[in-house]
């Protein structure tokens, strides 16, 4: 099946095993961090163990990650355990900084009070966030139960090492109350002796005025001192003292021969000369406060061009050239809080920076503004102010924008349904080179939405979507040649295309590529593979593989059976809207099967859900429950209307109680024609009833033909 996109991206929704995982999973690491005796090793033995953990649960690290940062209790829950994520490269790349960054924000929450459950797990996240920070600091504070007081001996007696380690334990409260008058303190017993770690945290005191008044001529004092013993922390911040003339006059000049020497260890190990040049133009400009440049320079630290990546960089330099006005920075500085590049996410502080580059005229913000009122982030939900903001940004040329207004308009989002304006706008957004669009474009070609059927051309578009990296077209393609549609039958070719959607995490290619692996498609039949990609498929939230893990444990294949997992499976399938899933449900139900308590109004329900979402057994069962009574009120008028769909669905079954309802004149009038007519296609199709109507017919001297 071939589905449109804005944007490429799937919404995960946080189901209730996943909730009930997240839970135990963080109380099991709790409790490993009580219980732990080897301390030297704990990071890596932690790491195996949640490796382990998901591995065995059928989930990706990388998805995992994503379902706690996108958790809406996740600033409160889980930034404890995202930090240890961060710090050893599980399910994203290894980020220190960033690691430290959710370390700080689970030790500076509170606990809240409305959920008992929430209330352990909101202080476990802070105790454990606490435990990290420490091991992370200095690995040894753990391994010594005695250390904190030896390090009190030790900084009393004027040791800069300890002093400057006790430091850290104040201003980050770690195993003590939070002090920063006393962190002030040591930080300068342990820089007047020389410690150029301490001297730069001294630096940051003056200059935030944390522990003490703010003096930034002597916060400068410090970082030159520390940037001429090579502190590089101190040479990155001397540069842009003298870039903003904080604590010393402007200077071009030193800021650029400060910031130059700060990053000279990457310069020394750098082959790409030109990338080397360019980021040297660029910081020239940005030492002259262009703001451009300082958004371009942000781009470099984020992505690592010319630099080596830094992401906290790379938000200080979006906001420098945020506040000064360059649109695009801010954009940047938007994607930065929405994200959660160098910074903490803050969907309302996305929005704002947004809106304000939207309002500066910039037509990628206008589309990103779009975006989130359709998805009510940061803001309240409101399609017309989304299609609004896309016209905006569509007109003044912005593919992405472009392609979101064409999404408007195929389903009607703070408009009237267009699919012919739908096709038009997905057409320029493909020839401005948004995958996205492409793809789109693709789909309108395959089913025929607001342009003629012409599954050649749909071919075509997604080719060309699926080779620019479109995880979504890849699938498509897939299925075009699986089925030969637009294309030469390719089997083959269908799994190999499978397997790049399914690598790049579309959930639609990973169940794609488990049917392949369940039915021999292009490959070996392997029950095994066939169930491993089911799970990342449904584990990524998609319904229909919700579904076929339902039979995988139902029928026992690719993994033992398993009735009652079944059950979970399907009602999972059922409630993210899956028509098979709840059409299942409807027979558990009204069999009492796989564990399910018999309940005719459930059943019923169910089959009513399917059925109206199209699937003809459904809507043959709900015409028979409405025939006998069952789980509703008798009433043959709906019985008939129901087993119609069916049979106009082509469900054999159906097709002959058609012919019989209009043979006997129940719930329509009477008509032997229409009679003839179903009974003969259910007899076609296997039906042996309908052939007795049809010879019972023949006999009272009608003729058949």
């Amino acid at each position: 099946m071939s589905l449109y996109v804005v944007n490429n991206k799937l919404e995960i929704n946080v189901s209730e095993d996943d909730e009930n995982f997240l839970v135990n999973i963080i109380n099991n690491f709790y409790l490993r961090i009580i219980e732990t005796k080897d301390f030297n090793d704990f990071e890596k033995i932690s790491s195996d163990w949640i490796e382990h953990k998901l591995e065995t649960n059928n989930k990706k690290p990388e998805n995992f990650l994503k379902l706690m940062k996108n958790h809406k209790k996740s600033e409160l829950l889980f930034t404890s355990f995202i930090g240890f994520f961060y710090q050893l490269g599980i399910g994203c790349n290894l980020d220190r900084e960033k690691a430290i960054e959710f370390y700080l924000l689970s030790v500076n929450n509170k606990i809240i009070k409305n959920d008992e459950i929430f209330d352990l797990l909101s202080e476990r996240n802070i105790l454990i966030g606490k435990y990290l920070l420490s091991l992370f600091y200095y690995k040894d504070i753990i391994l010594d139960i005695n250390y904190k007081l030896n390090l009190q001996k030790l900084a009393e007696n004027d040791d800069p090492k300890a002093q400057y380690n006790l430091a850290i334990y104040y201003i980050n409260g770690l195993g003590t109350h939070n002090n920063k008058n006393k962190a002030f303190d040591l930080f300068s017993s342990s820089s007047k002796k020389g410690n150029l770690d301490a001297q730069y945290y001294l630096a940051t005191c003056y200059m935030n005025g944390i522990g003490t008044q703010k003096d930034e001529k002597k916060a400068f004092d410090l970082l030159l001192s520390s940037a001429k013993k090579e502190n590089i922390d101190s040479q990155y911040y001397l540069a842009i003292c003298y870039m903003d003339g904080v604590g010393t006059r402007r200077d071009k000049k030193k800021a650029l021969k400060w910031f130059l020497k700060s990053e000279s260890k990457y310069f020394k190990t750098t082959q790409n000369k030109n990338e080397k040049k360019e980021f040297k133009r660029i910081l020239k400009l940005v030492i002259a406060n262009d703001p451009t440049a300082q958004n371009n320079i942000g781009n470099s630290y984020r992505d690592g061009i010319g630099i080596n990546k830094n992401e906290k960089k790379a938000f200080e330099w979006y906001t420098k050239s945020a506040n000064a006005g360059c649109s695009r920075g801010q954009c940047n500085l938007g994607y930065c809080y929405e994200s959660g590049v160098g910074t903490v996410k803050d969907d309302v502080k996305s929005f704002e920076w947004y809106f304000k580059s939207a309002n500066n005229g910039y037509s990628l913000a206008q589309n990103n503004v779009g975006t989130l009122y359709r998805n009510g982030k940061g803001t309240d939900k409101n399609g017309k102010k989304a299609f609004e903001w896309y016209i905006k940004s569509a007109i003044a040329g912005c593919a992405e924008g472009q392609c979101n207004l064409g999404y408007c308009y195929a389903n009607g989002i703070g408009t009237n349904k267009d699919e012919k304006k739908a096709f038009e706008w997905y057409t320029k957004s493909a020839n401005a080179g948004c995958t996205s669009g492409e793809c789109n474009v693709g789909y309108c070609y395959e089913i025929g939405m607001g342009i003629d059927k012409d599954e050649e051309k749909a071919f075509e578009w997604y080719l060309k979507s699926a080779n620019n990296g479109n995880a979504l077209a890849q699938n498509n393609i897939g299925t075009l040649y699986r089925n030969g549609k637009g294309t030469d039958k390719d089997e083959k070719k269908a799994l190999k295309w499978y397997i790049k959607s399914a690598n790049a995490g579309c959930a639609y290619g990973q169940h794609n590529l488990g049917y392949c692996y369940a039915n021999g498609i292009g490959t070996d039949k392997d029950e095994k593979k066939a169930f491993e990609w089911y799970s990342k498929s449904a584990n990524n939230g998609y319904a229909l593989a919700q579904y076929s893990i339902g039979n995988s444990y139902k029928n026992g294949k690719g993994i033992d059976k398993n009735e009652k997992k079944a059950l979970e499976w399907y009602t999972k399938s059922a409630n993210s809207g899956c028509a098979y899933g709840q059409c299942i449900l409807g027979y558990c139900y009204g069999d009492g099967i796989l564990g399910a308590e018999k309940d005719e109004v459930k059943s019923f329900e169910w089959y009513s859900k399917s059925a109206e979402n199209g699937i003809a057994v459904a809507q043959f069962k709900l015409g028979y429950n409405y025939s006998n009574g069952i789980g509703t009120n008798k009433d043959v008028k709906k019985s008939f209307d129901w087993y119609l769909k069916s049979a106009e669905g082509g469900y054999a079954k159906a097709q002959y109680y058609v012919g019989k309802f209009y043979h006997d004149g129940i719930g329509t009038g009477k008509n032997i024609n229409k009679a003839i007519l179903w009974c003969k296609k259910a007899s076609d199709n296997g039906i042996k009833e309908a052939k007795d109507i049809l010879d019972f017919i023949k006999s009272s001297g009608m003729i058949i033909n």
